[in-house]
Order: structure tokens, then C-alpha cells, then sequence
């Protein structure tokens, strides 16, 4: 799973690149993605902004019910 830091990098990188009207994007480990319309870098975005709130937001532990009869 790419953690928090990374995507911020990743998103940072669209926004500039939306920010300079190029619609294609040479991220660090190499790739380069060529979006087709400002609505395609937005959900991409979007997608990311997402991303990054669940790799911030802690995971929880086991939950293990418990049950008794009432009976001590």
C-alpha cells in the first residue's frame, strides 16, 4: 500500500501540472499518465484526496464480541 507522504507527492504533482494546463504527468517512478480532459485530472484528484484520507485515518484492531448468559 503507498503510504500518505507518497500520494500527497503524487497529487501535488497533478495539481501543478493542472495548474500549468499540461495534461500529461511524469511522476517519480517514472510512469507518465496523458489525461484526456480536465474531468478525467479532477476525478483523478479526487481519487487521490480520497486515498490520502484513508491512509491517514488509524486503522482499528480485532473487535471481538463477548456475550454471557448473565449468569455469574
Amino acid at each position: 500500500m503507498i503510504d500518505a507522504a507518497e500520494l500527497e507527492a503524487m497529487r501535488d504533482k497533478l495539481l501543478r501540472a493542472r495548474a500549468a494546463g499540461s495534461r500529461a504527468v511524469t511522476f517519480s517512478d517514472g510512469r507518465k499518465v496523458e489525461y484526456a480532459t480536465g474531468a478525467e485530472m479532477a476525478a483523478a484528484l479526487a481519487d487521490l484526496e480520497r486515498r490520502i484520507a484513508d491512509a491517514r485515518r488509524p486503522r482499528l484492531g480485532a473487535i471481538r464480541p463477548m456475550s454471557s448468559k448473565g449468569a455469574l
